[in-house]
């Protein structure tokens, strides 16, 4: 992995947005559509409020999350209404949303056709992931039900999850598909997450999940 330092988490949310601008624009230089691969939660809200306002092609390209919870869009834990309020918005509102979530009871009842969504947009042309404290990226969770499948070269593109401490079933894309990207990036702040992300990388992903994409990303991070 490559490390890189900011002075502070505006420096790092402003510079890391340049950057994934950057690379769109360069991969819709080569290609007709370019895909990018974001994760929910509030660390890259930023990321998104800046990318929102920049003028880019944005139809022609396909957002999608790396993971969803299993809950509608009226909740407040779902990371598609998430990226509809601060990503896909402004002049970012024209970019198609690959879903990672229907109106079914679990995600193995829409499985299918959620993962062919997913496939069509394969690879990934820029991935920006998250992580935990507990060293899970994307719903990649120690001790999640199918992490053993999930972390296989020949997974599904797409798995449902359930780990201990998560309230609800999630739904994610599997490592092979995030190794895949043309280019990954991980956001995180603080001291703790670093000194993580540093051990994560001397572990094997069945214990360190980010570990199975560090290899070839560049982290960022500030205090």
């Amino acid at each position: 992995m490559k490390l890189i330092e900011y002075p502070d988490r505006d420096a790092l949310m402003l510079d890391l947005a340049d950057i994934l601008v950057s690379e769109l624009r360069n991969a819709l230089d080569r290609q007709e559509r370019a895909s990018f691969c974001v994760p929910g939660g509030t660390t890259p809200g930023p990321i998104f409020d800046t990318l929102s306002a920049v003028h880019l092609e944005w139809d022609r390209v396909d957002v999608l999350l790396n993971d969803e919870r299993w809950v509608p869009e009226t909740s407040d834990r779902s990371n598609t209404a998430l990226l509809r309020r601060r990503l896909i918005t402004g002049t970012a509102s024209e970019a198609r949303l690959v879903p990672l979530y229907a109106d079914v009871p679990e995600p193995e009842d829409a499985l299918d056709d959620l993962a062919a969504g997913v496939q069509a947009v394969l690879p990934l042309s820029v991935l920006l992931l998250g992580m935990g404290a507990d060293m899970h990226t994307a719903s990649l969770f120690p001790g999640a039900d199918r992490l053993e499948q999930a972390l296989a070269p020949d997974a599904p593109v797409l798995l449902p999850m359930r780990a201990p401490g998560a309230p609800e079933a999630r739904i994610t894309l599997a490592a092979r598909v995030l190794q895949g990207a043309m280019s990954t990036h991980i956001v995180i702040t603080g001291d703790d997450k670093r000194a993580v992300i540093e051990r994560a990388a001397r572990l094997p992903p069945t214990e360190a999940p980010v570990a199975a994409v560090l290899p070839n990303a560049q982290v960022h991070w500030a205090a």
